[in-house]
């Protein structure tokens, strides 16, 4: 496998273990105070993007089909399948509990002097007033799924990147019939 496959898969990988985390440190008393500034969502969602869309280009490029694709990945070493598939399973773990905790609230902010929500209710949807306590709650939420969610995608960049690599290696090494 080439270093740029290496490099890109690690980049991805890194980013990914960083948001969650970021993520995972959401559920410690107090704010994060990382976590309140704008620039890092849109920095995390940018840097996502051209991570993965590069990954799924040279994926593309490689012309497999997804069990080759598994059996590449398979070829990795041990440990970068662990890492990989643990870092996964955290993300998928904290995507699922930060959208099942705080029920039907979401984008919590203080209006007025006042702390509101959006209550996605069935037939009771609209902007309701709550308690400064389950205001930090609902906004410790949506960081961990803004952060989860990102790091999460940052590792499947990885998965297809090194997987792409793997793939780039073995079709290498192939000799072709008519050489011999």
């Amino acid at each position: 496998m080439g270093w740029t496959f290496k490099l890109h898969g690690g980049v991805a990988a890194g980013l990914g273990a960083v948001l969650l985390l970021l993520a995972t440190l959401t559920w410690l008393p107090g704010a994060l105070p990382l976590t309140d500034v704008r620039w890092l969502t849109a920095a995390s969602f940018v840097s996502l993007f051209l991570a993965f869309a590069s990954a799924l280009v040279r994926l593309v490029l490689t012309g497999a089909d997804k069990h080759a694709i598994w059996l590449a990945f398979r070829c990795l070493p041990g440990k970068v399948q662990m890492a990989l598939g643990a870092l996964a399973l955290w993300g998928v773990v904290l995507t699922v509990f930060s959208t099942a905790t705080e029920g039907n609230l979401q984008s919590a902010e203080v209006r007025d002097g006042r702390y509101v929500a959006f209550d996605t209710t069935p037939y009771a949807r609209g902007t309701v007033e709550i308690s400064q306590s389950r205001y930090q709650d609902v906004l410790e939420s949506d960081q961990r799924a803004v952060l989860a969610i990102p790091g999460v995608l940052f590792l499947g960049a990885a998965y297809a990147v090194l997987a792409a690599g793997e793939l780039r290696r073995a079709d290498g090494a192939v000799v072709p019939s008519d050489v011999a």
